[in-house]
């Protein structure tokens, strides 16, 4: 998984490093990561955005639905017009339940607390919009309590 993430990341720096961009003040999307989630970033000031996500997972035995908000501060990365980096944090909620021969079914909700470090490119000719973004979670109680380093995405969005 981590092979295939970063040779995704490698193409979307090789589309960065040959296209001009633009920045975009919203665009909504589709974040392909963990978990998989609908995405909606508007920037409320030249370098300070607003990201909503609603997402899904499902494994063998258990599942989660988390909704989630960051504020991020993007910050532009020289020669290379429309690619940002960015950085932030924000709060979750997960909805979690779980059914297996070994443990009784059952449900939980749990918080977190999360950082953002990421990426951020606009493609000039084209309303879309690609990042890649790690997303540390600390969950603050229920089933996913403690330290979760294994969130995060790669984003591409309509522009708008």
């Amino acid at each position: 998984m981590k092979t295939k993430f970063l040779t995704v990341l490698a193409f979307v720096f090789m589309f960065a490093l040959t296209s001009n961009a633009q920045d975009y003040k919203s665009a909504i999307g589709l974040r392909l990561g963990s978990p998989l989630s609908v995405s909606y970033k508007t920037f409320l000031s030249d370098k300070g955005a607003f990201e909503g996500v609603v997402g899904f997972r499902s494994y063998t035995y258990y599942s989660w639905v988390n909704i989630g908000a960051y504020y991020q501060v993007h910050n532009d990365i020289p020669n290379v017009s429309g690619l940002r980096w960015y950085y932030g944090g924000g709060a979750n909620i997960y909805f979690w339940s779980w059914d297996s021969a070994f443990l009784d079914s059952g449900s939980n909700t749990s918080f977190g607390i999360s950082g953002v470090l990421g990426l951020d490119y606009k493609f000039a000719d084209i309303p879309l919009n690609v990042s890649a973004d790690w997303i540390p979670t600390f969950f603050l109680n229920g089933y996913g309590n403690g330290f979760g380093a294994g969130y995060g995405a790669l984003a591409a969005r309509y522009t708008f």
